[in-house]
C-alpha cells in the first residue's frame, strides 16, 4: 500500500524563487536551513589533493568514525564505541536507517508538533504511525517528560530534536534527562536528532546520550560544518540494533561519497573558522529580532538555537502557503510556510532562515519592513 505524504512546500516556494530568478529578479532565499558559506578551507583543500591522488570507491572511513567518537567525548563527556558510527549520505538516509532499523511496520512514533516535515513523512513512508503531540508556548514547543508520560499506551519511539526545527528551541538539560528516564520507565526507544548542535547562542545544546546511551542519534556536516552539498551525516546506533542497522545501510545506501569522508575528517578540526559562521548567524539572528517589532510580528518561538525564527502571522493570514507566494513575488525573499512544520496550526506560521550572508539579511528587512506594514 502506497503511503499517502504531503508535499514539502519550502521546496515549492524554492522553486518559484528560482524562476523568479531567471527571469532577472534580486532573490534573497530565507526558505531552507542551508548556509551561505561553504566547507572549511583546510577540508577543501584536502579534498583537492584526493581527487589528483586516489581512485576512490565504496568506503567507510574508520579515522572519521574514531574522530567522531572523539568528538563525543570532547563536546559531551560521553565515550561512544567508534564502531556504533555509521557513515550516511547526511542525515536524512540517517534517519531513515534509524527508523527503519530500529522500529516495525505499524510502530507509533511520537513527535513535537511543530517540527521538522520529513519526520512525519518519513515515518508515514515506512509505514509506521506518527502521533503529533501538539507543543505550544508555553512548553517552548517542544515535547516534555509530562506529554510522554500522558500517552496512553505508551509508543514505541520518540523523535527528538534539540535545538528543533522550525523553532531553533532548545530542551533543558534537566528536562531532557527527564524525557530520558520515562522512556527508560515505558520502553520507549528515542532517535535524537542532534543535526543543529554547535549553533547555539545561549546555552550550549546537549546530547540524549548522556542520559540516553542507547539512544540511536543522527546528526550531519550539513548545518554546523557548513556542507550542504557534500551530503555527509552519520547514525550513532544502539549495540543491540547494530548488526541491522550495518545490513540495512548496505542494502539501501551503500556508503556516502569517498571525498566527502575525506573533507569531513578535516572539518571536524576546523573549529575557528566554523565558529566564525556562528558568530555570523548570531549578528543576523539580532537582526532579525530587533526588526520584528517593525514587522508587527510579537509572538515568535525562541530562537535558542539553529537558524530559524518561527513566527505568529494569525493576525494577517489563514493561509501561510499563499501568504509566502505573495511575499516572494512582491519583494523577492523567500519563506517557508508554517504548514511544512504544522500541519493543524501552520496554516498562521511562517519560518525565516537566517543562515544567509548579514548583508543579505539586511537587505531582506529593507524589503520586508514596508511590505509587512501594508498588510498591517
Amino acid at each position: 500500500m502506497t503511503a499517502d505524504i504531503a508535499p514539502f512546500y519550502a521546496i515549492e516556494i524554492s522553486r518559484l524563487a528560482h524562476a523568479l530568478k531567471d527571469q532577472g529578479r534580486s532573490i534573497i532565499h530565507m526558505e531552507f536551513g542551508q548556509p551561505s558559506t561553504g566547507a572549511p578551507k583546510a577540508a577543501l583543500d584536502v579534498a583537492h589533493t584526493v581527487l589528483d591522488t586516489e581512485g576512490m570507491g565504496y568506503w567507510e572511513s574508520t579515522p572519521l568514525k574514531q574522530r567522531l567518537a572523539k568528538h563525543y567525548l570532547d563536546s559531551y563527556g560521553v565515550s561512544v564505541d567508534p564502531d556504533r558510527f555509521i557513515i550516511t549520505c547526511g542525515a536524512s538516509p540517517a534517519l531513515v536507517l534509524a527508523l527503519s532499523a530500529g522500529f516495525k511496520p505499524g510502530a507509533r512514533i511520537a513527535l513535537a508538533r511543530p517540527g521538522y516535515v520529513a519526520y512525519r513523512n518519513v515515518l508515514r513512508a515506512l509505514n509506521m504511525v506518527p502521533l503529533e503531540i501538539p507543543c505550544g508556548p508555553e512548553v517552548r514547543f517542544q515535547l516534555t517528560a509530562r506529554a510522554l508520560a500522558a500517552l496512553d499506551p505508551a509508543p514505541d519511539g520518540v523523535i527528538i530534536a534539540s535545538p528543533a526545527n522550525p523553532t531553533g528551541t532548545l530542551i533543558a538539560p534537566d528536562e531532557l534527562k527527564a524525557i530520558a528516564e520515562v522512556c527508560r520507565d515505558r520502553g520507549i526507544r528515542i532517535v535524537s536528532d542532534e543535526i543543529y548542535h554547535g549553533l547555539t547562542y545561549e546555552a550550549l545544546a546537549r546530547s540524549l546520550l548522556e542520559h540516553a546511551p542507547d539512544a540511536w542519534v543522527v546528526s550531519s556536516f550539513s548545518k554546523y560544518f557548513s556542507m550542504v552539498g557534500w551530503r555527509l551525516g552519520w547514525c550513532l546506533a544502539p549495540e543491540s540494533h547494530l548488526p541491522a542497522a550495518r545490513a540495512y545501510v548496505g542494502n539501501l545506501f551503500l556508503t556516502a561519497p569517498s571525498l566527502s569522508q575525506h573533507a569531513g575528517l578535516i572539518a571536524l578540526d576546523s573549529r575557528d573558522e566554523l565558529d566564525g559562521h556562528v558568530e555570523t548567524y548570531r549578528r543576523n539572528r539580532r537582526l532579525l529580532l530587533d526588526a520584528l517589532p517593525e514587522l508587527g510580528l510579537s509572538h515568535i518561538a525562541p530562537p535558542d538555537g539553529a537558524f530559524y525564527v518561527y513566527a505568529d502571522i494569525g493576525h494577517l493570514t489563514d493561509d501561510s502557503l499563499q501568504f509566502c507566494k505573495d511575499l516572494l513575488s512582491d519583494t523577492g525573499v523567500a519563506t517557508a510556510p508554517g504548514i511544512d512544520f504544522d500541519p493543524v496550526e501552520g496554516h498562521r506560521f511562517i519560518r525565516f532562515s537566517f543562515a544567509v550572508s548579514t548583508p543579505e539579511v539586511e537587505e531582506a528587512l529593507k524589503r520586508l519592513v514596508p511590505w509587512f506594514k501594508s498588510k498591517g
